[in-house]
């Protein structure tokens, strides 16, 4: 037999399978056991239609430092701080053309609190202009930044969002989702100081340095 003989011009590989990345594929899942539907579209960054439908923007329309995970646990932080029943509600219940909502700092207290949770508040952090209050947020997610009544509101909604997060439907999901992304970054850790992206004059680093 010759080596010509075991390769048919005319073969085409069946692709049987799609390769997904593990801490998607994790986030994916969990929105899944959640009762969201995910769907990327680049006419949009985040939106929810109430049906259970969330889109989320493609990998091509966002930030070096977006990804799923975090995008994904800051609309279940929306959802778990606005009440269980704005599953319902349009961008639950936010009218995203108005002034700041106060939810809106207390659902990043709760993205604070979760993620300190398996040491990633900076990896868990949201990349838009609301990082700027999330970094404010002190060690201790319920502590206050100053003593304004918006504060005082934002507290005390938060407070209540961390001891509904820890009910259903959100667990056990998020928390194992939360858990396997931890042993994610424990298992590319080794491998993180000889990273070098297959972008050219790319500096940034990994995100799992986070």
């Amino acid at each position: 037999m010759k080596p010509g003989d075991l390769h048919d011009p005319n073969y085409e590989r069946p692709i049987l399978s799609r390769y997904v990345d593990p801490c998607e594929l994790v986030w994916l899942a969990t929105a899944q056991r959640l009762g969201l539907h995910i769907r990327r579209s680049p006419l949009v960054f985040s939106a929810t239609d109430g049906s259970g439908r969330l889109q989320l923007s493609t990998r091509d329309d966002l930030d070096a430092d977006d990804c799923l995970a975090q995008m994904l646990l800051h609309e279940i932080c929306h959802w778990c701080t606005n009440g269980e029943d704005t599953l319902h509600e349009r961008d639950w219940g936010f009218a995203l053309d108005g002034p700041t909502d106060p939810r809106e700092h207390a659902a990043l207290r709760l993205q604070a609190w979760l993620a300190d949770q398996v040491g990633l508040r900076t990896m868990f952090g949201p990349t838009g202009v609301y990082r700027q209050y999330y970094e404010r947020i002190p060690n201790d997610p319920t502590e206050a930044i100053d003593e304004s009544e918006w504060e005082r509101w934002v507290v005390a909604a938060a407070i209540d969002a961390i001891a509904r997060i820890q009910t259903q439907p959100w667990q056990p999901h998020v928390t194992e989702a939360m858990r396997a992304t931890a042993a994610l970054r424990n298992l590319v850790t080794p491998f993180v100081d000889d990273y070098q992206s297959e972008h050219e004059n790319d500096a940034l680093p990994s995100m799992w340095r986070a």
